[in-house]
């Protein structure tokens, strides 16, 4: 790799996935499928609505959705933590149409890239 290569600035797709990468960490099987289901989920019920299913669904639901969250208020806020369920639900109810569907689009972007990176390391972890 050459210098240049390795001062460049990262896309936002190698940010979302190192950010997949380094979420997925400690993922077992239960999150990888929740990964690979949210976002049928979103496609038919829409966001709010299956933000709100996994947190009532609670332990490994409400992990992935905080991952979410996270990369969601870091890339929209520039902040890299959770904002926390409640108050994450109140800005997507107040936000403009244009945002939300925003917010919405990048929530696939990201999950695309977590649903393979927690595949991979799940998979990779059983062989080790």
């Amino acid at each position: 790799m050459n210098t240049a290569t390795k001062n460049a600035e990262p896309t936002l797709e190698q940010k979302r996935a190192q950010d997949a990468w380094n979420q997925c960490a400690s993922y077992t099987k239960d999150h990888v499928n929740i990964a690979k289901g949210l976002p049928a989920l979103i496609m038919n019920s829409g966001l709010m609505q299956v933000l709100a299913f996994c947190h009532e669904k609670g332990k490994a639901n409400e992990e992935v959705a905080t991952h979410l969250r996270t990369w969601l208020n870091q890339r929209f806020n520039g902040v890299a933590r959770d904002p926390g369920f409640e108050l994450f639900m109140q800005s997507l109810l107040e936000a403009q149409p244009a945002n939300y569907q925003a917010i919405t689009t990048e929530a696939f972007a990201w999950l695309r890239w977590m649903r393979q990176m927690a595949s991979a390391r799940v998979k990779q972890e059983k062989k080790d």
